[in-house]
């Protein structure tokens, strides 16, 4: 049962309706009082003395036409249109009040009756003022004009004024009584072409005081908006217009950390919107980092401890914006993720908070939960904060404190009584605050002590003075490796080439790592690698603050670091990976082959600029990311051997076909394409990439193959190429950048030795080529590796045509005999010079009983019986090759069995090899 309204409250509203009908006899407008729009008006009444002094100033508001404007759908860009702005500054400023009064009315009518949802409420707001500023600023620049001619280039381009909007303008998210905060800028010097020139500088500031003066001077009908231009550079202090030029400087050399976190949401909102585009990206770069960028917690931290004393100050506390648990703290989650990935994905690059929140959240930077909890206390704030504000359009953020007030916007809002939303207020706001203490404050994290002798072992270090007695005791054995590892740190060039900054970031981050190496299995593997690892990154702060500031990457570092020399030496080489160890998605792992493919097509999306050098780079990236997190897995035994071999396999045949489509399109920008669909090219995997069993460190047996009868004809560009030539480039340029070493590391090795007459014979073959060498020169051997052959990039419908070779050679029947005879012979070669075994250790490899031995008992077994079972030749892995053995009844179940845990123990070990603490050491 709703609770009726107070006496106090239904007397103002029967007192103000009164007047309201008083006033419109008296203007002669007919107010239709019917139940509904009665209802409406006292319910806008209740909620709001701003729309009361509207309409009582404005009776012509409550006429029909008036009423049909509140209840139709519509922006304000709609209808600003109609707005005819005199010459006569006076009267401008007039009617561009009027207007905002008569649309914010609207904002409040519909808000209140539930015509419009809090979004649309807060994008119509901003969609306001956009308007104001687009008809201020066109009468502006008449009135500018008018004196002194349009703003030029040097070259004679005519220059506008472009108006950045930022804050929740800039995310179209505007609170209905918020100033608006603004930037102005111009494309570039010159001066304007009037009689009287003005130069560049002073022609925009001029225009910009105009600007602001139609908005901001207060006149007998209020403001228009409040503008406030202390977001520009220097402030108060800096000119009120800058070129661009002057703001990239201004920028790069003297931009801060909050600076950053403002011009996430900035974008132009009146004036040259396409050179506000420009300017936005000549100014990405300052706001998105290249690389994951941990330092932007220390900028929010310096920020929120100005807030916390501004809020302790002036007794902020239950200011929904600033106090703890309040609208900033929501912002300022969600922008740090931004800050940190937002150079490196693309699709975090968005404005409005919930629009950001949803891209984090997608993307699995801020978990599900969380983002439903922030997602839900983000509107009851801004519902409640856009409700205070509309009680008597003040810019306030505090909630009132008269018994009557609170009761207006508790009731408008739906609640029954004040303690009901004020409970639901201290809810959500418990909530936030919890959350973002979890993300600025991690337990663990800078504020953490660290224990004495950890502290006293770093400061021993830098003094020189390390004892590898001491060490011991501490729990690296032996001491002296410790000690001279420690002594030689502080004198790397790198760390002593660090700045003051960043020296003092190491100074504290350096006695957590000793720590996190002395609680690890292994005390002095784990704290060699992590003193590497410092000299790797010390000129790059970002990776330092990720460890100072996450305390369970730090952890999951440290325990990396102990269990597996191989994953750690890919986190030295390749610093980037340290983002793998902390991220939240660690456990999500990409399971299918499709699912890889598409997450390199959209990591390349990502690129601002799709050059080869930088999407190889990326590729690159992405290689490394997926298989140090396949690494991890399996290390943690969250992935079997079988899995891991199978998602390795199915990495590098999305990273083949990304290499290969970019080879592509780079050497059809150069020469053109040949005719026909499809490319007419062809890689064919074999090895442990066709056989779906690939290891970290292996390479990729690759076999390139062309269409031939497209070969006979030339490129179409203008520098043409004859097809067997356009061919051998695109193979060429596919296996140079396989291989080439950038600076984010080398792809694959490569071995292309498997083609047609092996390293004597051509890169690349025709498909006729390759066919006629298979049926008639090939040796069994060669036929052995054919087994394992599958298409892993390029032209699908060639793809096809391989298959029905490949299968057409294997299924020609053979003597058994001749076959165990040739395979046998092979393998005995094979063990004879690449076994690697000794008493001591098995080769996981070649070793007697080892993973060959399995390969080369099935191939045989597959050669010498797939004319009579052509089923066979349907699978190209070792395991689905038992299967398809035992259903042929070639093999029994003890021997699928032997063969099936054989291989599966083989690999294991092969990948533990690999990953785990040692590079060898697997007794027979």
């Amino acid at each position: 049962m709703s609770v009726p309204e107070s006496p106090a409250l239904r007397a103002l509203i029967d007192d103000r309706y009164a007047e309201l009908a008083a006033r419109c006899r008296a203007a002669g407008v007919a107010l239709h009082d019917d139940a509904g729009v009665a209802e409406r008006i006292r319910r806008t009444l209740a909620a709001s003395d701003f729309a009361f002094e509207v309409w009582r100033r404005q009776p012509q508001l409550l006429a029909p036409a008036g009423l049909e404007r509140l209840r139709t759908g519509g922006d304000a860009a709609s209808r600003v249109g109609a707005l005819a702005l005199p010459p006569d500054e006076s009267a401008t400023l007039a009617a561009l009040r009027r207007f905002r009064h008569a649309e914010a009315l609207r904002l409040v009518f519909r808000d209140v009756n539930g015509l419009d949802d809090l979004a649309e409420t807060l994008s119509a707001t901003s969609v306001l003022y956009e308007s104001l500023l687009g008809v201020a600023l066109d009468w502006s620049e008449r009135a500018l004009a008018a004196r002194y001619g349009h703003a030029r280039s040097a070259d004679g381009t005519l220059q506008r004024l472009v108006v950045i909007g930022f804050g929740k303008l800039g995310g179209a998210e505007l609170n209905f009584s918020s100033d608006i905060d603004l930037v102005l800028a111009y494309p570039q010097g010159g001066q304007s072409d009037g009689a009287r020139a003005l130069d560049n500088s002073e022609y925009f500031v001029r225009l910009g005081r105009q600007l602001v003066r139609l908005l901001n001077e207060p006149t007998d009908d209020g403001l228009c908006a409040r503008v406030d231009l202390r977001l520009r550079p220097f402030g108060n202090a800096g000119r009120l217009a800058l070129s661009f030029a002057a703001m990239e400087q201004y920028y790069q050399s003297e931009g801060r950390d909050w600076e950053r976190y403002a011009w996430i949401k900035a974008r132009p909102v009146a004036g040259d919107r396409a050179a506000g585009k420009q300017l936005q990206d000549l100014l990405r770069p300052f706001v998105y980092r290249k690389y994951l960028d941990y330092t932007a917690f220390a900028g929010l931290r310096e920020m929120k401890a100005l807030i916390d004393a501004e809020v302790a100050r002036k007794d902020l506390a239950d200011n929904l914006k600033l106090g703890p648990g309040g609208i900033r703290e929501i912002e300022f989650i969600v922008q740090l993720t931004q800050l940190i990935r937002g150079g490196r994905e693309p699709s975090l690059r968005v404005r409005g908070l919930l629009p950001a929140l949803a891209a984090c959240e997608a993307r699995g930077h801020i978990a599900a939960a969380r983002a439903k909890a922030l997602r839900e206390a983000y509107r009851c704030l801004r519902h409640v904060e856009n409700r205070v504000q509309m009680l008597r359009d003040a810019q306030t953020h505090d909630l009132p404190e008269d018994v009557l007030s609170r009761e207006r916007i508790a009731r408008g809002l739906g609640y029954a009584d004040w303690p009901s939303l004020e409970a639901e207020l201290a809810r959500h706001r418990a909530v936030v605050s919890e959350q973002f203490a979890d993300v600025l404050v991690p337990a663990g994290g800078p504020a953490a002590r660290v224990a004495v002798a950890d502290a006293t072992l770093w400061q021993q270090a830098l003094a020189a003075a390390s004892e590898a007695d001491t060490l011991e005791a501490a729990g690296f054995v032996p001491g002296a490796e410790a000690a001279d590892a420690l002594a030689k740190l502080p004198q790397a060039a790198s760390v002593r080439a660090m700045s003051p900054r960043s020296r003092e970031q190491l100074d504290r981050l350096m006695p957590h790592l000793i720590a996190a190496a002395r609680a690890s299995a292994a005390p002095l593997p784990c704290l060699l690698r992590l003193c590497r690892l410092v000299q790797a990154v010390a000129r790059r702060s970002s990776y330092l603050a990720l460890l100072e500031e996450q305390p369970a990457a730090r952890a999951r570092l440290a325990r990396l670091f102990a269990e597996s020399a191989f994953l750690a030496e890919r986190v030295i080489a390749q610093p980037l990976l340290l983002d793998d160890v902390l991220d939240p998605r660690i456990e999500q792992l990409p399971l299918k082959r499709a699912d890889i493919s598409a997450e390199i097509v959209r990591v390349l999306a990502t690129l601002d600029e799709r050059e080869a050098e930088a999407e190889l780079d990326r590729i690159n990236e992405f290689k490394a990311s997926i298989a140090f997190r396949l690494g991890l897995a399996f290390n943690d035994g969250r992935a079997d051997a079988v899995a891991t071999a199978r998602r390795l396999a199915a990495l590098a045949e999305s990273v083949v076909g990304a290499v290969t489509a970019l080879a592509e399109r780079e050497l059809a920008a150069q020469h053109g394409r040949l005719p026909g669909e499809g490319s007419g090219f062809a890689v064919l995997g074999y090895g442990s990439l066709g056989g779906e069993e690939l290891g970290f460190a292996s390479d990729l047996d690759l076999v390139f193959v062309y269409d031939g009868e497209r070969a006979r004809a030339s490129s179409d560009g203008a520098r043409p190429l004859e097809g067997v030539r356009w061919y051998q480039r695109l193979a060429q340029r596919v296996m140079n950048w396989l291989t080439l070493l950038t600076r984010a590391g080398r792809l694959y090795e490569v071995d292309t030795r498997l083609r047609p007459d092996g390293s004597k014979g051509l890169l690349v073959s025709s498909l006729e080529a390759f066919a006629a060498y298979q049926r008639s020169r090939a040796w069994t051997w060669e036929h052995q590796a054919l087994l394992r052959a599958r298409l892993v990039a390029g032209d699908a419908a060639l793809g096809t045509a391989l298959a029905e070779v490949r299968r057409e050679v294997l299924a020609v029947p053979r003597e058994a005999a001749a076959v165990q005879a040739d395979v046998s012979r092979m393998r005995r070669r094979w063990r004879a010079e690449r076994d690697r075994s000794d008493a001591a250790r098995l080769d996981l490899k070649q070793g007697h009983g080892a993973l060959l031995d399995i390969e080369f008992a099935l191939q045989g077994l597959v050669l010498a019986h797939a004319a009579v079972h052509p089923l066979l030749l349907a699978a190209t892995a070792n395991a689905r090759l038992i299967e398809a053995c035992q259903r042929a009844g070639l093999l029994d179940g003890e021997g699928v069995q032997d063969m099936a845990e054989g291989k599966t123990t083989g690999l294991y070990n092969a990948m533990g090899r690999t990953t785990g603490p040692s590079t060898r050491a697997y007794p027979p």
